[in-house]
This record gives structure tokens, sequence and C-alpha cells, in this order.
């Protein structure tokens, strides 16, 4: 009802539309309508109402509303229908959120929140994430693949982001294993946590946070010069966070369908296409013992890990932190 409500707002051609019209459209009472439209603005959507004229909706692509999310979403799995959709208008994080409600939600499930206040990256780091100013969520799965393979699923978020990004016509790029990039700075942070045994995957959580109108001023000071926003690389175009959104889950859909029948052969293929590390000079401090190393990325296996060739000879990096080293310092100048 609400989302009927939202449609006949959004195409009223920015004129007021009466509660007693929509009664009549959607034959309800007055008094429903009002309850949905609180619901509505409670929701975050911003609604007003004058006295003998009705309501008018503003800036209704600025909110992340299941009903706008599903409003021509092409999708087979992830978020298909309402019941997958879970929006919050604040939370402390998406995935503990999609943890918490793990047992009852079925796959392809997405949790949405306009403003996460406790939100966590990769190695426990705080990720920065504003009220209505980037897209914040976590998609669940209950994939049939082995655990071993969960990993990958990192790279098919990416991989999911880039191909989005290049609907708009953006640059994509993706350092190892899933930072999407722009001009040295992140642009996309995305963390996976599993649940399950070791033969089976009960509920594998991704989140991704995509920042998406944040002027550089409005980063923190500690993050400022590493962190950037989608709307740096649009310039004068505008372009709609619900649209980008369903890009990326209609992207990732395709993706996940693919790799069920197909296994992650494709990703890793489009993970090479859109990557800036392979060829160059990195430094590496690997996660699991902390070590650190320099050498040459050289490709990614078929588990995703990275390749470095070192002067003591290959290395495998399965998770840690990789920096490309600057042309003049890997030239040794």
């Amino acid at each position: 009802m609400r989302k009927a409500i939202i449609e006949m707002l959004k195409n009223s051609g920015g004129k007021f539309v009466s509660g007693e019209n929509i009664a009549e459209k959607l034959g309800i009472t007055r008094a429903a309508v009002w309850k949905h439209i609180r619901q509505l603005r409670k929701n975050g959507c911003e609604i007003e109402s004058r006295e003998h004229y009705g309501y008018i909706l503003k800036d209704a692509e600025n909110v992340l509303l299941p009903e706008e999310i599903l409003s021509g979403l092409d999708t087979k799995i992830i978020a298909s229908d309402k019941t997958k959709i879970f929006y919050y208008p604040s939370v402390d994080s998406t995935n503990k959120t999609a943890k918490n409600l793990s047992a009852k939600c079925p796959d392809g499930s997405i949790f949405v929140a306009e403003e996460q206040t406790g939100g966590k990256g990769r190695l426990d780091r705080k990720f920065f994430s504003p009220g209505k100013k980037g897209i914040w969520f976590s998609i669940l799965l209950r994939p049939k693949f082995l655990p071993k393979d969960a990993p990958k699923m990192t790279l098919t978020a990416a991989v999911s982001v880039a191909k989005a990004m290049e609907r708009f016509n953006l640059p994509a790029q993706i350092k190892w294993p899933n930072d999407i990039m722009f001009d040295g700075r992140k642009l996309v942070g995305i963390l996976t946590e599993l649940g399950g045994e070791t033969e089976r995957i009960n509920y594998l959580i991704i989140g991704m946070g995509i920042n998406f109108n944040i002027s550089r001023k409005e980063f923190p000071k500690d993050i400022r010069d590493i962190a950037a926003s989608i709307s740096e690389l649009c310039g004068d175009k505008k372009i709609s966070r619900v649209e980008f959104f369903r890009a990326v889950l209609e992207e990732f859909d395709k993706l996940y369908i693919d790799i069920s029948a197909n296994g992650f052969e494709n990703v890793l293929k489009l993970w090479r296409k859109y990557n800036i590390t392979l060829g160059k000079k990195i430094r590496v401090i690997a996660a699991d013992t902390g070590e650190i190393f320099e050498g040459t990325a050289t490709d990614i296996n078929s588990d995703g890990a990275l390749l470095v060739d070192t002067p003591e000879g290959m290395k495998t990096v399965y998770a840690g932190d990789v920096s490309v080293r600057p042309a003049s310092t890997a030239r040794g100048e």
C-alpha cells in the first residue's frame, strides 16, 4: 500500500495530491492514508502536507525505501520482492543486523540503512557512514558452494559495483582484493562474514559501503586524503542513489546466478579486467602473519588470492593490506 502511495505522489508532476483522492483510488480510508504517510515519514521519506491541498513528495530518490528500490528493479534472487528488503533510517551496522536476523531471512535478502553509527570495515576499522550520503547495505546469501570459496564473493561484490559504474560511464578500478578506487582514494568498502560449518555455509553476509554524495571536506580528517565519493566522478552529471543502488543489485544478482551455475571463472576474468593491482610494484602486510614484503603483483589464482613475485620467490597472499607503490619509488628513484 505504501508503494502505491509513493507512486501516486511521484507521478503527480510536483503537485499536491489530496488524501481524499489517495483514499478513493486505493480503496482505503483517509485515516489509513494518514497512517501510511506517518510511517513513510518515519522511514525517512520527506512528505509535505498542507491543509486543503494534501500531500507532496520531496526528494523521493534520496531515500532508499523498499518501494523505491523495487520500482524498476530487475533481479531474480537479490531483493527480488519486498519480503527480502529490510530498511532502517539508522542502525549500528547492517552486517550486524543481517547476522541477528539471519535465521529467518531467505537467500538474497538485503539490509539497507540511511546511516550506520557503528559501521566496520576490514580489520575491524571504523567505517564512516553518514545519513543519506552513501549506500550502506548488506546482502545475506545461502550459497551451495563450500566455505573455502566464500572469499571469492568479496571479489564478486567489487565486480558488481564496477559493472554498475560502467552503466553510468564512470571509471571503475579495483585494487586487490575488493577496494573500488578513484584517484588513489577509496570509493567503496566491502566486508564479508560467514556463518557455517567445515563443509557447509549456513549464511554469507556481504556488507558494502558506497560513498556517494560526500564532499571531501565532509570526510573526517584522518580519512580525507584516502576516501572518495561517487559524486566526484560525476561532475555536473546527477545520478540518484536509488538508481545506482538498483544497478549494483542487478549486477550482483546476475553474477550470483552465474556462480551458482558455472562457478567463479567469469568473476575472476572480470576482476582482472577492472583491476589496477596486477603488474604493479606493491607493498604487502599479510593479515595472517603480519609479514611485510614488497614485490610485483603478477596474477590472482583460482581462489582469488594474490600472487606476488618477490626477491625470495613467489608468494601467495590470501588476506592483507596491499598498497601500490608510486612509480618513482618502484624504479628506486
